[in-house]
Formats: structure tokens, sequence, C-alpha cells
């Protein structure tokens, strides 16, 4: 089991996605093969199994080697460092205000938001004025800013076979004191889990068309904020996390917000390093809201 382990670990990458997704479905819960790790622990002492011991050895290199360096404690932020948050608000969201507020407390530069629905929509935008007084909403997703914005756009992620109107992509620019920052704010499909394993073409599809945008973007500074229903582990990201640089501390599970057991809310930046990502305490929402910090190179 330790070696087994050790092997889905380190070769996660080999599992194949064809049937139910099994790879991306792996790579989602990653992190907590860690767990299984800590119970093979405990029965190695119970046995007092020295073989076992030395057995757990791998797959305790391998979490660490993955997963270790986002344990590590966040450094200091520097003076020029853009501070931002994530957040899927939900649109069955009983309580947009306090949402706002709460989001407001943690002093970021930028705010970005998904499935903003009126009325909801109007509350949030009378009560992040007065900090944000720069804003840009396209379809459901919209960014608030300190920062003068321009250039707005919508973002054509759109999955084939979805008839009914959908809007959930935007690029603008933000005028910060470090320059020009192309912003992206994108929310991508939901996946389910079922008998058949992971449904996620559409995201998969949606992925690669905002990884497409990202590579034609000629700003050099580039900032992903967006709920992408998929963990910084999971292939079907790459054609993003290839080209963008994640988090490097901080586990920061968003997703439910009751227990959470996956980070699917994202900070992801070019030309940047995004130092530290932490949760917020949960609002009216089913996620968590994450801040990071971005340094720029």
């Amino acid at each position: 089991m330790a070696v087994c382990t050790a092997l889905l670990l380190s070769f996660h990458r080999s599992v194949p996605n064809r049937v139910g997704g099994l790879g991306s479905l792996l790579e989602s819960f990653l992190p907590w093969l860690g767990v299984v790790v800590v119970v093979l622990l405990v029965l190695a002492l119970v046995r007092r199994s020295a073989l076992a011991l030395v057995a757990l050895l791998l797959p305790v290199a391998a979490w660490t080697y993955l997963f270790g360096g986002l344990l590590l404690p966040a450094p200091e932020p520097g003076a020029d460092d853009l501070v931002v948050v994530q957040h899927n608000v939900s649109d069955e969201n009983t309580d947009p205000e306090g949402t706002a507020r709460a989001l407001v407390r943690a002093g970021p530069d930028l705010v970005a938001l998904e499935e903003l629905v009126p009325p909801a929509l109007e509350v949030y935008a009378k009560t992040l004025a007065p900090d944000y007084p720069y804003r840009t909403v396209r379809g459901t997703v919209g960014l608030w800013s300190k920062y003068p914005l321009s250039g707005s756009r919508p973002l054509d992620i759109k999955p084939r076979g979805i008839e009914e109107e959908w809007e959930r992509g935007l690029r603008t620019v933000a005028h910060t004191p470090r320059g020009e920052v192309a912003v992206y704010v994108a929310h991508l499909p939901s996946v389910r889990v079922g008998a058949g394993g992971l449904a996620s073409s559409r995201r998969d599809e949606s992925a690669g068309l905002l990884g497409d945008a990202l590579d034609a973007e000629e700003l050099r500074r580039v900032v992903l904020l967006g709920d992408l229903n998929g963990t910084v582990d999971d292939r079907a990201l790459r054609p993003l996390t290839d080209s963008l640089n994640v988090a490097g501390r901080g586990l920061a599970f968003s997703f439910p917000a009751g227990l959470p057991l996956a980070r699917i809310d994202q900070v992801m930046a070019r030309a940047g390093t995004v130092g530290a990502l932490r949760t917020l305490p949960a609002t009216g929402s089913d996620h968590l809201p994450v801040v990071a910090q971005v340094s720029w190179h």
C-alpha cells in the first residue's frame, strides 16, 4: 500500500483519463493521499513493522515534494504586491451585503466575483463602490478595483452544446502603481462525479479556450482569477498552469464551504509570483473566498 501510494503521487499523470476521467478525479483530491500515509503509519506502529516504516518513506517523500512547500510560512507581503480576492458568491446567497463587507475587510486591491445575478448584483455594486470605485461586469462575472480599468471585454469561453445565454468570462486592464496588468476573470463549467466517473468535457473545453486567450495576451503581466472547477494538479487545467504561475504557499481548500475538500477557486499569474494563498471565513456562499498576494518579477 505504501509503494502504491508513492507511485500514485509520483506518476499521477500516468493514470489514464479516457475511462471515467479517472486521472483528473485522482488529481482533484491528490493531497488527500496524505491521509492514507497517516493510516499506514498507525498500522505500521501497531504491527511494530520496521519494513513497513521504511516503505512509508517513499510516499512521505513524494507527498512532501509535491505539497510540502504549501505548508511553509507565507513570505511577508511586499509594498508593491497586488492583493486580490477571488470568490464565487453563489447565485443562492441570501446575504450579498454581508458577503461584500467580508471581502472588503480583507483589504484587497482587486475583487473578482462569480455567479452574479440580479438583484444581488446591485447590492454588491452598492456595497463595494466606496472602496472600489472601478468595476466591470460581463454576464455573471465581475471585477471591482481600486485602480482604473480599461479595455474591458467579454471572453468567449463558452463550450459547444450550450444553447442558452452563457457569459462567464471577462478581460480588462488594471492600471496599477506598478504598471498595466491584464486581469482575467473566469467561471468554468461545473464537473459531475457519478457512477460513470468524472464528467468534465465542458470544463476541459472551456479551459482550453481560456488558455488560448491567455496565450494571445500581449501584456506581459497577467492575473487570472476564477472558479475554475478544478485544482491546479488536474491535468485538464494544463492549458492554464503550463503558462501561468500558481500559489507557492497555502493549501486553501475552498469547496464546499461546509467541509472544504479541494481548492477550485484559483489565482494565477504571468510575470509574477503568487506568493501566498489563504481562505477567508465562510460567507453566504457554498465556496470560501480566497485571498492572495502577487509579487511581480
